[in-house]
């Protein structure tokens, strides 16, 4: 393997070990020793249910492969899944907020690992429950986690600002560290130990299940609305009324949804962006230097949400503007710098050019996660907050699914452009959404009244 993704990797690794060590009172918040054991224990739980996660993302393709599907059939398992997430994510997001947040978090456990069971099974079939299974189990990682969270902490009485506290180390723990691990853990099943590509499914499974076990033994339940009279159409409609009626959250919403869909499309990208002649290049590596790089964005983030100034709103605007312009790279270097000749061999001058401006765009996805994280704390109704985190996700699938579709069907720089554009909207959006938080009050709404909105999250 080239010295450059090793030092590549050594400046990203020597950079985050030098922000971290170099915190000083001003970067850090000063907490309560029960915070700290209610954050630990989150962390934990966060962690394990992340490991679940990652251990099974970067064999997927490659055990539909060994069963003998071709890319149609394996696009179409793809599609099922995001699908999935996209029809049943928000019954499952209002079932959470109804039934409870610690109930459907060990629904996410119980889905999941019924999800790795299929993967022992080729029949396409099995491998299609599997990954509806899956889609829904995705849905309730990214709202109920999140929801049970904000609600237990409200209710604990802890200070708001300490939820980016905890939002930032659950990011550079469970979308950085966790995932190298994983990564790591993964191969060393796979090919050292020669286990087949099923193992990483058995292992993501049986992390799940201790997850679930701390779950069901240290949390405690919280609801939205836990109101009888309330089905989930009303849910539905209560929702969509505090989307529809509160500006702040719908551009929330579009912000979210532009830059996830950039982000996954990116996730399909990379590879023949790096490799357009195929060049050899080491895959696990790469995507660990990825993880590396959000490590970085996260602990960037906790620094940043831990001050005054400058506000949540402010600086994700140069997060985006900065996202946009890394993914114009591949386009540059397109015109720029010509291709060789030569299939096969290392990576090209112009797949440096370009790992180099995708490893910032992933210090950005590390920047973004605590920070939309807190931006949700403070504009999402507790009484609907699983519900409507699902409905960012309606458009988030539909769009990830017409590019799965279609991803054979435009250049690889159109995609890129298209990414590049989607991130510049959000630019603009989340201007506004700054000029509309510092131009007025929240306004009071339908729902009961707040504390998040009497006491925004970046303020002291």
């Amino acid at each position: 393997m080239e010295a450059f993704y090793f030092l590549v990797f050594g400046a990203l690794g020597a950079v985050v070990a030098a922000l971290e060590l170099s915190k000083t009172s001003k970067d850090r918040i000063n907490t309560s020793t029960a915070f700290t054991s209610f954050k630990n224990n989150y962390l934990l739980v966060y962690s394990l249910m992340m490991a679940g996660d990652w251990l099974q993302g970067p064999y997927v393709y490659y055990l539909y492969s060994q069963y003998g599907f071709g890319k149609g059939e394996i696009g179409q398992l793809f599609i099922a899944g995001f699908g999935s997430s996209m029809l049943f994510g928000t019954i499952v997001g209002s079932l959470a907020d109804k039934q409870g947040r610690k109930r459907a978090c060990v629904t996410y456990c119980i889905t999941y690992i019924l999800s790795c069971i299929t993967k022992h099974s080729p029949q396409y079939r099995i491998l299609m429950l599997g990954r509806i299974l899956g889609g829904i189990a995705t849905s309730l990682l990214f709202s109920a986690f999140e929801s049970w969270l904000v609600a237990e902490h409200n209710k604990r009485g802890f200070e708001q600002q300490w939820l980016s506290l905890t939002f930032s180390k659950a990011i550079f723990l469970g979308n950085g560290l966790v995932a190298i691990l994983a990564g790591l853990f993964g191969n060393v099943l796979v090919d050292t130990l020669g286990l087949g590509p099923v193992a990483p499914f058995d292992a993501a499974a049986c992390f799940l299940a201790i997850g679930m076990a701390v779950i069901l033994s240290s949390w405690t339940e919280n609801y939205g609305d836990p109101s009888e009279n309330k089905d989930l159409l009303t849910q539905f409609k209560g929702a969509a009324v505090a989307i529809a009626s509160d500006e702040k959250i719908a551009l929330l919403g579009a912000i979210q949804s532009l830059f996830e869909g950039s982000m996954y499309t990116f996730v399909f990208l990379w590879t023949p962006a790096l490799s357009p002649n195929e060049e050899e290049i080491p895959h696990g590596f790469i995507f660990a230097t990825f993880m590396l790089a959000s490590m970085l964005g996260s602990s960037i983030a906790s620094r940043l949400m831990a001050r005054s100034s400058p506000k949540v709103e402010s600086y994700m605007q140069i997060v985006f503007t900065i996202s946009s312009a890394s993914l114009l790279l591949p386009i540059v270097t397109n015109f720029l710098v010509a291709p060789p000749d030569v299939r096969g061999g290392s990576i090209s001058f112009s797949g440096y050019v370009q790992l180099f401006g995708f490893c910032i765009f992933e210090t950005c996805v590390g920047i973004f996660w605590p920070s939309i994280m807190k931006m949700r704390s403070q504009y999402i109704p507790e009484e609907a907050r699983s519900t409507i985190m699902n409905f960012f996700r309606i458009p988030l699938n539909i769009f990830v699914c017409i590019v799965l579709y279609n991803v054979n069907a435009f250049p690889i720089t159109v995609m890129f452009g298209m990414c590049s554009i989607f991130l510049f909207v959000a630019t603009l959006l989340q201007r506004r959404l700054m000029v509309i938080s510092e131009s007025q009050k929240l306004r009071p709404q339908d729902w009961k009244e707040r504390d998040t909105e009497a006491e925004p999250l970046n303020s002291d």
